[in-house]
Formats: C-alpha cells, sequence, structure tokens
C-alpha cells in the first residue's frame, strides 16, 4: 500500500502545527455533577507516532478524546495543541488546527456516495469542489475505496464504513488523527487490513494517529507507547511490550491477577 500523491504539503503553516508539534493535555480533570471521568490526566503525543489509549469500559477514553477535539471542556488544567493553549477551542477549530477524528458511531452521509462523504469534508474546510473531489479520490483509491466511490455510504460493508470514515478524517492532511475503536466488530483478517492502514499513516501523511481500542493485538501490534486509565487515571504509560509486563495494567485491564 502506498502513500497518495501529495496535492497539498501537510499542514506544517497551520498554527500549532509545525513539523515537531505535540498533542497534549496538562493535568486534565472533567467531572459531571461532580463527579470526575477524569482526574489529573497528563499526556504528550508527537507526530509521526501511534498513541495508544486503553483502559476498561468507564475508564474515561472517549471524554479524553473528546477534550482533545473540541467537544468536552475541561473543568481543570490544559489541552495544548504545539504552544497553544486550545482548552476552550471549539471542534471546528481544532479541525482547521489540524486535528481530525473519527467516531465509534461512524456518522457518515448515508445516502451520499462514498465519494461524496469525503469531498464534502474538503468543501467544508475551505477547498474548492474540484480540488476537494480530486483529494477524495486519492484518499479513497489509498484506503482502497476507489472502486466504491460512486456508491451510497449506506451499501458499504461494515468494515468498508469504517474506512470510509478514517478517509473523511484524512481530508487535508491532518497534523493528529484520533480513532476512537475503529477495529470494533472487525474478524481478524479484517483487523490485518486495518492495522496495515493505521500503521501507514504517520509516514504518508506526516500525521501522529491517537488510537482508542479494545482490541489487544492491533494496539501492541501497531503502537509505539500506549497510555492506560482506569477509574479515569493513569495507571501506566510505555511501550507496547512493558504494559504486557505491567502487574496493575494486567489486573485492571486485561483481567490477569497482579
Amino acid at each position: 500500500m502506498k502513500a497518495p500523491p501529495a496535492r497539498h504539503a501537510p499542514p506544517l503553516d497551520r498554527p500549532g502545527a509545525t513539523d515537531d508539534a505535540t498533542l497534549a493535555v496538562e493535568s486534565l480533570t472533567v467531572r459531571f455533577q461532580g463527579l470526575a471521568a477524569i482526574s489529573e490526566v497528563s499526556l504528550a503525543m508527537q507526530r509521526h507516532e501511534i498513541f495508544g489509549l486503553i483502559g476498561p469500559n468507564g475508564a474515561g477514553k472517549t471524554t479524553l478524546v473528546n477534550c482533545l477535539t473540541g467537544f468536552q471542556k475541561p473543568t481543570e488544567g490544559r489541552v495544548l495543541v504545539g504552544d497553544a493553549d486550545a482548552s476552550a477551542w471549539s471542534p471546528p477549530e481544532f479541525r482547521r488546527h489540524g486535528i481530525a477524528r473519527t467516531f465509534q458511531a461512524g456518522r457518515l452521509f448515508a445516502e451520499m456516495s462514498v465519494l461524496d462523504n469525503v469531498e464534502v469534508t474538503g468543501v467544508g474546510l475551505g477547498q474548492s469542489r474540484r480540488a476537494a473531489q480530486a483529494d477524495a479520490r486519492e484518499l479513497l483509491d489509498w484506503i482502497g475505496l476507489g472502486d466504491k466511490a460512486g456508491a451510497p455510504a449506506s451499501a458499504l460493508a461494515y468494515t468498508d464504513q469504517r474506512r470510509l470514515g478514517i478517509a473523511r478524517a484524512m481530508m487535508l492532511s491532518p497534523a493528529f488523527v484520533l480513532l476512537d475503536e475503529p477495529a470494533a466488530g472487525m474478524s481478524d483478517s479484517e483487523c490485518e487490513d486495518l492495522m496495515e492502514i493505521v500503521a501507514a499513516i504517520p509516514k504518508a501523511f506526516v500525521c501522529g494517529v491517537l488510537l482508542i481500542e479494545h482490541n489487544m493485538r492491533v494496539v501492541m501490534g501497531i503502537c509505539d507507547r500506549i497510555h492506560v486509565l482506569d477509574g479515569g487515571r493513569t495507571l501506566a504509560e510505555d511501550v507496547p511490550a512493558a504494559i504486557q509486563r505491567h502487574e496493575e495494567v494486567m489486573a485492571a485491564y486485561l483481567g490477569m491477577e497482579a
């Protein structure tokens, strides 16, 4: 699999999206009616890496991703894009600064064509129809959906819908893309194909990847570092081999005795 031909440079001129940019949270806390969903979490991910975010159900993973994309404002602490404090940014501001995401539920335009689903993202980000359509076709070819560009999104198989969500997120070469359980519901062979796609993103697009995923084979197979949440707090952060040996992680997440 190869990257699509570059029609424009990665977004290195966007504020906070330089080649060595970080996407980070500092002492992040989120409370809902006094209950802490996230407590004092700090992490920083770099471009060029795949950063895993794992933890049991209810650990705070989606809340954290919502803070990193403007869908949730922190109660305390900061969200940083490069050197810029992004804590109060709206979702469109995050996207304009090169932070893209997918959603567990997909959020596709079901009756629009596969091509139009990707093209509309480019137009929404300021591209002309012609430029957006050209980039959309390249992305669909790269991700393996080029032959289905004219089909309605609702006609796609489940796994192809997940690919389409990733293609939409990659429009205009974001600095970081946050993937929320992209392998959910996939077979082993489908997971293998997905791992190839996700593993290729940092080099193909000069883009960091934050991966939320319950499939440990996917996480351990492609992540450079992994951050583990439990009960809204950081339990561990390390390379995959160390996380697999971490006794508290095995007890809390992998269901093994410490």
